[in-house]
């Protein structure tokens, strides 16, 4: 049995984040999704939010807190990719990539802490990619972005973790989004030749491991990388 929370997903519009919130909604929880364009799933509350602008992150957090309560669980999802070669790459496909992935969940976890830190608890969850650890060519910014949220997860631990606070990072592999389906055949059987379980994941089977981390079964696990990436990674 799950204690009742109210959760935060950022980027709560589609694709994981979409999927987190729903798999929240299943399971009793009061869910807020920010989203800069589209809704989150019937049920959940929907913000407009940037996340790379902290006036707006703390809007949507009082409009949040106005409607449902401090916020117990964030999970940081909302990102974006500008995909390009290292020689390529403008200053601005780097840091604009940096700012939202990394220095947004920066801006998310910040706001969230207030509250949790009066309650003495809370959940922060970080979502980033197998690309993180293993690298990936034409990804130098996101890959750079999506590292960084382990140092702060693990940073977060250690300031936080005396005060009920966990920090930890979901790392996804190759997932059946639109952007996987959007892919060549030949590419998408490439692909899955590199990964043991020889199939991309549901977005349900990432939602449900974010889940089961902000739950009470999950109390004393912080400043962990959760893979879900079919054995991608192997610890990368």
């Amino acid at each position: 049995m799950t204690t009742t929370r109210t959760v935060l997903v950022t980027g709560g519009n589609r694709g994981i984040g979409f999927a987190i919130a729903e798999e929240f909604l299943a399971q009793g929880h009061r869910v807020a999704v920010t989203s800069r364009s589209g809704h989150g799933p019937s049920g959940s509350l929907t913000v407009r939010a940037d996340v790379t602008d902290a006036a707006s992150v703390d809007a949507a957090f009082t409009e949040i807190e106005a409607t449902y309560g401090p916020v117990e669980v964030v999970v940081a999802n909302a990102g974006i990719t500008r995909d390009t070669l290292l020689m390529r790459m403008s200053e601005d496909d780097f840091t604009s990539v940096i700012d939202t992935n990394l220095s947004g969940a920066f801006r998310v976890v910040k706001r969230a802490s207030k509250g949790m830190l009066k309650a003495r608890f809370g959940r922060i969850v970080l979502i980033s990619s197998v690309v993180g650890l293993y690298g990936s060519a034409g990804q130098v910014n996101y890959s750079a972005s999506k590292s960084g949220l382990i140092g702060l997860a693990r940073s977060i631990t250690r300031e936080l973790g005396a005060r009920g606070i966990t920090a930890n990072v979901v790392a996804p592999g190759f997932i059946e989004t639109d952007m996987t389906a959007a892919l060549p055949e030949a590419q998408q059987v490439d692909y899955k030749r590199n990964i043991p379980a020889g199939r991309f994941a549901t977005p349900g089977e990432v939602a449900r491991v974010v889940a089961w981390l902000a739950g009470d079964d999950a109390a004393y696990i912080s400043g962990a990388v959760i893979p879900v990436d079919g054995g991608l990674g192997m610890g990368h």
